[in-house]
């Protein structure tokens, strides 16, 4: 089964979107007190249809914030659903047991360390610190929601976890600094170096810009630097971005960016089952 494009074909059985989440129905999975956000519904079923529409099969999904350390939403899709991956949040200053999770398809687990601070509740780079060691006896790995400004003083640090490191929203790039911002060149050497993995998800490093273009240099110069580690994200269903964008616009940019079907499939299938698989 495969699924035409405006710019090619993607293989419907082993192409992925590597970061997304979903909510509710709220009946059933009632959001957690306090919170940050109040999201509307985005079922698993929707999902589902919005996989389809990128002519995509396998996913991941990312425990939201919204819900607390109650993972039952992301265990129960899981289950549902085996062709989706799923990366947990840990409780900050906890000491969570990992073990068996890979076989309930969990892949990862998220930590934060963002230089406009984190949601209230969200474990920072002492908590990935910490986990790490049992993160990797358990076969996960790490995802860091960062951005370059904060990535020169975080670069000895990841090179030194013993578990893959995974860069959501495409590192925290800054548009408006360009590709010879020193934060971003230290993502371009650790990525070089193969410290970590980044999911190429632009759009929310360009909500400012006039020009959704301007992503273009940035991806470039990740595949320059390795495009063995890099895997695709639609940040479905686009949370508090007004007006959401468009799932297809958002994996054609991808794509054009690419400029190489062969690095299109790597991103798409290759990587994304070396590392989800």
């Amino acid at each position: 089964m495969s699924a035409a494009t405006a710019h090619g074909v993607i293989d419907a059985v082993t192409g992925w979107d590597c970061h997304a989440h979903v909510f509710g129905p709220y009946g059933r999975y009632p959001l957690s007190e306090p919170r940050a956000y109040t999201p509307p519904a985005a079922l698993a079923d929707a999902h589902a249809a919005h996989l389809a529409r990128l002519g995509l099969s396998h996913g991941v999904l990312v425990h939201p914030s919204a819900y607390g350390d109650d993972h039952s939403l992301l265990f129960d899709t899981l289950a549902a659903r085996p062709r989706l991956r799923g990366v947990v949040v840990p409780v900050p200053e906890s000491t969570p047991d990992f073990a068996g999770m890979r076989e309930r398809g969990v892949r990862g687990a998220r930590f934060s360390h963002r230089s406009a601070g984190n949601f209230p509740g969200a474990p920072g780079l002492s908590d990935l610190a910490r986990m790490a060691p049992a993160l990797a006896d358990a076969g996960l790995h790490a995802e860091l929601w960062t951005d370059c400004a904060v990535l020169p003083a975080l670069c000895k640090t990841l090179a030194r976890l013993p578990v893959p490191v995974v860069l959501d929203h495409m590192g925290g790039f800054n548009a408006a600094a360009g590709i010879e911002d020193p934060g971003f060149g230290v993502l371009l050497d650790l990525l070089s170096k193969g410290h970590i993995w980044v999911k190429l998800c632009a759009y929310r490093n360009l909500l400012q810009a006039t020009d959704f273009e301007r992503g273009a240099p940035f991806q470039r110069a990740m595949f320059e630097a390795n495009p063995h580690q890099l895997v695709w994200g639609s940040d479905w269903p686009y949370l508090r971005v007004e007006p959401a964008p468009e799932g297809q616009v958002l994996l054609d940019a991808m794509r054009r960016w690419a400029g190489d079907e062969r690095m299109v499939r790597l991103v798409l299938e290759g990587n994304p089952e070396a590392l989800y698989g």
